[in-house]
């Protein structure tokens, strides 16, 4: 029998360290300039740019310093008498100028705006062919011109209660930090004090808003500060009464990962609880971060019930879950592009939301072309798609707001005010020849 668990531990021990081998080997591959290239990728956008440049020092750090810039979506307009298109060029042209050195001093490779969504393999095909792509089956929402609903009348109607959550969510660089600063201000405006928080690493609210109202407060749930806080709340109230080998103890047990999700997770709690007698706008981290948020929320739930028992009925409990699920007090708001792959990732979201019991109150669509004047021919070709991402939208949301493209980023309290209220008005697509053909 002894020999029996020598000869286990024997293998377990070679098996951690044949695993620490090959950690150590991937490890090596990774930081070997000549072996590994990290390639980064970003819009012509100034938040864009500022992760990746965040992205590329966090590598540089670990040891990754092969590194090159992808530039995508790069525009230049062709028809110069078209106010939109020229001020798409210059918006790209003064980030592209602002690079921060970690970016500035990497190789770059410039990948241009096309007239199509890079979609699928035709459309891959022709990125690099500078041919058009064939053309996709399928018709727009029909609306032709029809006025479509501004971010304001969802304010109107979330206006009418006194109270409630809103949780902004979407993949990242969609515009969840704007639209939620944006309602934040709107409800702030029709009289409602409001909390505006965020979850997301990057926090770019105080940036979004530059400046602040009187009635409005806004945090930021940060993992690393919830953690300390935390930390300091056990040690204080369970380690009062322990000798130092016990609180030791109690302090290593408080180094594990789990410390992190009960920290956050208590905040996020805290958020929940004051959206019963105030306005609480949340943008979310992207959703991945999100999603593990709410299945902590949803474990949660399902211990509460079982430590309960039977005989108490989940009816009669309310946990953080089920204030998530209570249509009356939260309202989950999809941002998305009129873009392909956001508009699917969204749907899946909502897909995930559903599965949690969380019912998705609205959608916004942000910087729609379509609902701009724009002629440009490659802007005008993008036109097309983004009537099928309407109605493919149209038809996974109850209530829709779509938010123009603008022409000035909406940065500072004014201009997320305009933002608000900007009329969109959507053109029907009209048939532009792209890519080669459109230059010809």
């Amino acid at each position: 029998m002894a020999s029996s668990t020598a000869t286990t531990g024997a293998r377990h021990a070679s098996g951690l360290k044949s695993q620490e081998q090959r950690f150590r080997r991937a490890l090596e591959t990774l930081v070997d300039p000549k072996r590994t290239t990290v390639v980064l990728v970003t819009l012509p956008d100034t938040a864009c740019i500022t992760e990746a440049a965040r992205s590329a020092e966090e590598l540089v750090a670990l040891g990754l310093t092969q590194q090159r810039l992808v530039v995508n979506g790069v525009f230049t307009a062709s028809l110069r008498t078209d106010e939109v298109a020229l001020a798409l060029e210059a918006r790209g042209k003064s980030a592209l100028e602002k690079l921060p050195a970690s970016l500035a001093a990497l190789p770059r490779d410039d990948v241009p705006l096309r007239g199509f969504d890079t979609v699928g393999l035709d459309s891959l095909r022709a990125l690099f062919s500078g041919q058009s792509p064939s053309p996709l089956e399928g018709r727009g929402s029909g609306r032709g011109a029809e006025v479509v609903a501004p971010l304001r009348a969802l304010v109107d109607e979330l206006a009418k209660s006194n109270h409630g959550l809103v949780m902004v969510m979407g993949k990242g660089g969609v515009g969840k930090t704007t639209v939620a600063a944006a309602l934040a201000l709107a409800l702030l405006e029709r009289g409602h004090p409001v909390h505006l928080s965020t979850t997301d690493p990057a926090a770019h609210l105080s940036a979004a808003l530059s400046g602040t109202r009187d009635g409005l407060t806004v945090s930021r749930i940060d993992p690393i500060a919830e953690t300390a806080r935390y930390t300091r709340e056990i040690l204080a109230s369970r380690g009062e009464k322990l000798d130092d080998a016990g609180r030791a103890l109690l302090l290593e047990d408080l180094r594990s990962p789990c410390t992190e999700e009960i920290a956050v997770f208590q905040a996020f709690s805290r958020l929940i609880s004051q959206a019963r007698h105030g306005f609480v706008v949340l943008d979310t981290a992207p959703t991945g971060h999100s999603l593990l948020l709410i299945d902590a929320t949803s474990a949660y739930h399902r211990q509460t019930l079982h430590s309960l028992g039977r005989d108490v009925s989940p009816l009669h409990v309310t946990t953080p879950l089920g204030r998530l699920q209570d249509a009356s007090l939260t309202k989950v708001v999809l941002v998305t592009l009129p873009e392909t792959t956001p508009v699917s990732q969204a749907e899946a979201l909502q897909k995930d939301l559903r599965r949690a019991g969380i019912e998705p109150w609205a959608w916004v669509v942000n910087r729609s072309l379509s609902a701009s004047s724009t002629q440009d021919p490659v802007l005008a070709a993008r036109l097309r798609n983004e009537q099928r991402q309407f109605a493919r939208v149209e038809a996974l949301s109850r209530r829709l707001a779509i938010i123009p493209w603008l022409a000035q980023p909406p940065v500072g309290l004014d201009a997320l005010d305009a933002m608000t209220s900007a009329l969109p008005r959507l053109q029907p697509p009209r048939e532009v020849r792209t890519g080669v053909d459109a230059m010809s």
